[in-house]
């Protein structure tokens, strides 16, 4: 056995666990609720000018009333490609047309749309699960590594436990923010 130290990179676990969690939330935003929100269209993208543009670089988002959600279009002949890209979303939502100004109505969610948004978010969460998980793995080989390279036991189990508490924090966070995203969901 040598003296050597071995560290693993505990912040590059958590950063990446981190952008997980970061994942989730946008994930999350883009779940209506029955509430208008501006980050409800942050995952729309428009086809303007050759490339495909976030929505919120065409125009300006707004929401004037609790089931109203507006996009003023800055620029005119792109009023039909941003109502084009709202329709093909997946959102639900029937885009209206005053000018430049694209209305977006938020209807009311029925008992079984709420249920299957929870569903929905569930899947998001299980997909950050998983994605904790393998950065949980990435960590748990760095310190098999490690072993191989003359680690003692008492440092691997140390690293281990650290990998497997940092997993265990992660992980909960992701079930709490499931647990408020469905109950903000199934909310009347």
């Amino acid at each position: 056995m040598s003296d050597e130290e071995f560290e693993i990179d505990t912040d590059d676990l958590e950063r990446r666990m981190d952008g997980a969690m970061a994942a989730l939330k946008t994930e999350f935003a883009s779940l209506r609720t029955g509430r208008a929100s501006a980050s409800m269209l942050e995952p729309v993208v428009v086809e303007a000018y050759g490339q495909r543009t976030p929505i919120n670089q065409v125009g300006t988002i707004n929401v004037p009333e609790p089931r109203m959600v507006t996009i003023n279009v800055w620029d005119k002949s792109m009023v039909g490609a941003v109502e084009k890209a709202i329709r093909n979303s997946g959102l639900g939502i029937n885009p209206q047309l005053n000018g430049t100004i694209i209305m977006l109505p938020i209807p009311e969610l029925n008992e079984e749309r709420r249920r299957e948004l929870t569903r929905v978010a569930a899947q998001y969460a299980e997909n950050a699960r998983v994605a904790v998980r393998n950065v949980r793995r990435d960590g748990m080989d760095q310190v098999k590594k490690a072993k191989t390279k003359g680690m003692s036991e008492d440092d691997q189990k140390f690293w281990e436990t650290t990998v497997q508490e940092l997993t265990d924090r992660y992980t909960k966070m992701v079930d709490a923010a499931l647990e408020g995203k469905q109950a903000e969901i199934m909310q009347v």
